[in-house]
């Protein structure tokens, strides 16, 4: 493909010759390492490096040209091509390049700051149930076609999405559940991508490490219902019960699907039955009523089945289906995840890493009239450091007993995060112990337990590392627990 036809409609600083735009373009890259004989190489601006400074290195590997939102270094003597946007010009010569798959398959994509995981995994399989060769893409990893891809980042960048929508056309795919992260949004990882509908699940405090204020954390989400550099998508389905959801500004065209429980939702639950073995309840949408019996656990998982449910009749699927595949799911990595070894208590893990998720996951434990709840959390590094006295203030309010521990340290000291989130845990009288070696914490958390008690290992849900300052490590909470539980004698045969 010319040079000049995969950077249409991108904005130039000014416009190429006509000799540069006939050049033949090979491949796209953004990681000189990868960049090849006639390659377009964008270089981005960083936080830690700047991309130019690999730039000479993609020319010796064969890079035709680079793309690049700076001007071009004294010393690069290749042809260099300046954009307004490095992201933006990226997602539109993907999607130029790769002859635009999000045209032809069906995007739905999910935002918000809780939920958007276990909602991606619930709308993938009713879409697979319903017969649909998919792709989800999210935190935890990503499926193409029925095959698992490790996840990078919960939002790729636009190249490597569009390469996944590519293969998955190529394989007879129709459908793509993606979860759209803040941080995408913001540095326009999915611009000009062309969703069907358009999922929100909530807004709290999260992420202001990043964009420093929640009104640009907002304005960062928002971008999604307004198209964020495409048409906006033709239907959106909208937590009612998020106070947020107001300013949203959703399009004026859009088929909305308002979801939860109060009575200003269209599409809501009635008749709510929550216990040990899952949920079930009655989906209303106007003079439509159908049953969902789920094995996910907790009220806070009705409203990640009615945004589930909202997407599927935003493709027109049947109340028979949407049931089926909600039912199909029976758990999502690391979202209350159960870890049994025959104890006689329950202990679970969980990726809440938030206030509000950690009041969340505490709030389903309740539910399941337990005689006390031991919470185990810790606070990232190199994070936003002010939510880390409201998660100690939340787990202290919630819980029966706290084990603070370290999360992923990453470059900051393990003992200066646990006493900011001290500072909110000693804000309530309850028992709590402080423990910086995770393993160890877990152990003490367990050592605590007694008969008909719940402990919830609160922060990494899934991971199975940790993100020391020099290094990672190997680490899973589901496997430790398994071995201080085996080393209790608990051993569950199959």
């Amino acid at each position: 493909m010319k040079l000049g036809e995969i950077l249409s409609g991108v904005r130039l600083t000014q416009p190429l010759s006509p000799e540069l735009a006939a050049i033949d373009i090979r491949g796209l890259e953004y990681d000189s390492r990868r960049a090849a004989e006639g390659f377009l190489f964008f270089a981005f601006p960083g936080s830690r490096a700047d991309g130019r400074q690999f730039a000479e290195d993609a020319r010796k590997r064969g890079a035709a040209a680079v793309a690049s939102e700076s001007p071009v270094p004294e010393s690069f003597k290749g042809p260099w091509i300046q954009v307004n946007h490095g992201r933006q010009a990226l997602a539109l010569a993907a999607r130029n390049f790769y002859c635009r798959p999000d045209e032809r398959l069906n995007l739905t994509g999910i935002t918000g700051t809780n939920g958007k995981t276990t909602t991606s995994y619930l709308i993938d399989s009713v879409l697979r149930t319903a017969g649909h060769t998919t792709a989800l893409i999210g935190t935890i990893e990503y499926h193409l076609a029925g095959r698992v891809l490790p996840a990078v980042n919960t939002t790729p960048e636009s190249l490597d999405l569009l390469r996944l929508f590519a293969d998955l056309e190529r394989q007879g795919g129709t459908h793509v559940t993606m979860e759209v992260s803040s941080h995408a949004l913001a540095l326009g990882r999915v611009y000009g991508l062309k969703f069907h509908t358009a999922v929100f699940t909530n807004l709290t405090r999260d992420h202001l490490d990043f964009h420093g204020t929640m009104e640009a954390y907002f304005d960062a989400k928002r971008a999604l219902f307004q198209g964020a550099g495409a048409p906006p998508p033709k239907a959106v389905v909208v937590n009612r019960d998020d106070a947020t959801i107001r300013a949203m500004g959703l399009p004026a065209n859009a088929e909305v699907y308002w979801y939860g429980l109060g009575q200003e939702a269209g599409l809501r639950a009635r008749h709510i039955s929550s216990g040990f073995e899952g949920l079930r309840f009655e989906v209303q949408w106007g003079k439509l009523r159908f049953g969902i019996d789920s094995p996910l656990i907790g009220r806070i998982n009705v409203y990640n089945i009615l945004a589930a449910c909202g997407t599927a009749l935003s493709y027109g699927l049947s109340p028979e289906t949407i049931a089926k595949g909600i039912a199909n799911l029976r758990a999502v990595p690391g979202r209350f995840e159960r870890v049994d070894e025959g104890q006689p208590f329950m202990l679970v893990v969980d990726y809440a890493h938030t206030d509000d998720a950690l009041r969340n996951v505490i709030s389903v434990a309740r539910g399941l009239n337990p005689k006390r709840v031991i919470t185990l959390f810790g606070c990232g590094g190199d994070r936003d450091r002010t939510k880390r006295p409201l998660m100690g203030q939340a787990a202290a309010e919630a819980s029966d007993f706290v084990v603070l521990t370290s999360d992923n340290p990453r470059s900051e000291d393990p003992l200066a995060i646990m006493n900011d989130a001290l500072v909110g845990l000693r804000r309530v009288d309850v028992p709590h112990i402080t423990e910086p070696d995770r393993a160890a914490a877990i152990a003490r958390a367990i050592q605590e337990a007694r008969e008909g008690d719940i402990v919830i290992l609160a922060g990494k849900g899934h991971e199975t590392y940790q993100v020391l300052k020099d290094q990672t490590i190997p680490f899973d909470d589901r496997e430790v627990a398994r071995e201080v539980l085996k080393g209790y004698g608990y051993h569950k045969t199959a």
